[in-house]
């Protein structure tokens, strides 16, 4: 008799999404997480004493608000500040154009640079809204095959949906929509966020579409801030997860998925210690998973070329900082200001995107890197001392192999580079900033096992999604070998901290179990 229904290797948030479920059904279960803290990207850290930084991930919104319900994540500390305005782009002229979670107030911003836009500004809106009614129940589920998912877009203007979301980049895509070059960059950051993708790279439509089904404080397409940091959301998840029975241990790394005639039937720690559980769910990426931790002749040689070809390519680093105070934008002097309380957006023109990703195309940090800045603090005094603030940048397009040298040596180039290109648009950055850190690809791999410092554990292009993620025949969290699980986001439905391939994963695990048990 195992002593565990269920070890989970990883726990990032979805390892603790899926692990609290488990233990909410009876199962008993294990969690094992190398580093000392759970949460794998969704962390909050101290570098330098009092400054709370997001180190990885970085943003709230996208956590289903089924699981904050059913997990009772606001007892245990789960907070969400919303962004209003969601937006800040400043642009070398000295305007900017802010978005708003009020559609007149946006439309406004919008009239500033083409009053056809704003025009049609809510009738964009209402596209995707009629897009989430239909993909929003996809997500809590197994995924449905591709073919059906096309089946299910019905009506005069179906086969015209499909062409927009599947097949469009974000470029021809915002070309349909708009006019104006300012409001079409300031959509199409969601539509490269994370990938090795350019706006004019087809499939980059259906990312922006990933990237719009936040939901915060009952309004949907908007992000927000955990309050106290990401971390806290990883704790709240652990506090449910334990409440649960669920036993969390930490410190403590997987070397070895252990198999018998065959079957998954527990792990090998990094210090050699053999836990047998009935079956194993891996919060790990695919590759991971079926390449490093699985003996090479349990996964057949067309499924190895499978998950070979996955794509799990490193696209961005993060730009922390501590700050005296925060910096004064050219476009918008004063401090604090509104733009300070939500996302500022360093992408001065749709072309200014695509040449960012020309750079890293051939191995290259781009020479003029698109910044996607928040300052929590300015929201959340908690992440600062008295007076002081923090800031973070997503930063692209930063491929995880540099051409021509390596990431331990161009790390402060790289750092130097973030904060002439913030600059440019707010000149007191430098008299604010007092420490720094560059957190490259290379440390997203090495730190949180992410195959090639890939964000998402692998592209979300439509050629990765539904169906055909992690690999065709095998999205339905099952793999190759009996009793072992997906429960991380290299399944179903992708990135961001969404926490639901947790929920799918268990969901899969909750439905074999008893045929586990009895066998």
């Amino acid at each position: 008799m195992s002593p565990y229904d269920v070890v989970i290797v990883g726990g990032g948030h979805n390892g603790l999404v899926a692990a609290a479920y488990l233990g909410k059904a009876g199962a008993k279960v294990l969690v094992l997480e190398r580093r000392p803290i759970v949460g794998g990207a969704a962390v909050t850290e101290e570098p330098w004493p009092g400054y709370r930084i997001n180190t990885f991930s970085y943003v709230a919104g996208l956590m289903r608000p089924q699981i904050v319900e059913d997990l009772q994540l606001g007892k245990y500390g789960y907070e969400t500040i919303l962004y209003d305005p969601q937006s800040f782009v400043p642009f070398p002229n000295g305007t900017s154009l802010s978005l708003w979670n009020d559609t007149e107030k946006t439309q406004k911003e919008i009239a500033k640079f083409s009053a056809k836009d704003a025009a049609i500004y809510p009738k964009y809106e209402k596209y995707w809204d009629d897009v989430l009614d239909l993909v929003e129940p996809l997500l809590l589920a197994p995924p449905v095959p591709l073919q059906e998912l096309v089946g299910m877009f019905e009506g005069p203007q179906a086969e015209e949906l499909v062409r927009e979301l599947f097949l469009l980049s974000a470029w021809d895509f915002l070309n349909e929509w708009f006019e104006s070059d300012e409001v079409k960059v300031s959509f199409a950051t969601n539509a490269v966020i994370g990938e090795m993708c350019g706006p004019r790279t087809p499939g980059t439509a259906y990312v922006l579409a990933h990237h719009n089904i936040g939901v915060l404080d009952g309004q949907r397409k908007v992000w927000g801030f955990s309050k106290g940091g990401m971390g806290r959301i990883s704790e709240a998840l652990a506090a449910s997860a334990r409440h649960h029975g669920v036993e969390i241990r930490t410190g403590v790394g997987v070397r070895k998925i252990l198999l018998r005639d065959g079957k998954a039937v527990g792990v090998e720690t990094a210090s050699g210690e053999r836990i047998e559980a009935t079956v194993v769910a891996s919060n790990l990426d695919v590759k991971r998973t079926l390449l490093e931790l699985t003996p090479a002749e349990a996964v057949p040689a067309d499924i190895r070329r499978q998950v070979e070809r996955f794509r799990t390519r490193g696209a961005a680093l993060k730009f922390n900082a501590a700050l005296d105070d925060l910096p004064e934008f050219t476009a918008a002097p004063g401090r604090p200001g509104p733009h300070h309380r939500g996302a500022v957006e360093i992408v001065p023109s749709m072309e200014y995107l695509e040449k960012a990703f020309d750079d890293a195309k051939y191995g290259h940090f781009s020479a003029h890197p698109f910044l996607d800045i928040e300052f929590q603090s300015a929201s959340d005094p908690s992440m600062a001392p008295p007076g002081k603030h923090v800031m973070t940048c997503f930063v692209m397009y930063a491929p995880r192999e540099l051409k021509g040298t390596t990431w331990s040596e161009f790390k402060p180039e790289a750092g130097e580079r973030c904060l002439d290109t913030i600059a440019e648009f707010a000149p007191d950055i430098r008299q604010q900033v007092t420490h720094w850190q560059v957190v490259s690809p290379e440390d997203i791999e090495n730190t949180l096992g992410m195959t090639g410092g890939n964000i998402f554990q692998g592209d979300i292009t439509p050629d990765q999604i539904f169906s055909y993620r992690p690999i065709l025949g095998w999205a339905n969290y099952r793999t190759p070998i009996p009793g072992l699980y997906f429960c991380g986001a290299t399944a179903h439905p992708g990135g961001g901290v969404t926490g639901a391939p947790g929920y799918n994963g268990a969901q899969a695990i909750l439905e074999d179990l008893p045929a586990f048990k009895k066998g």
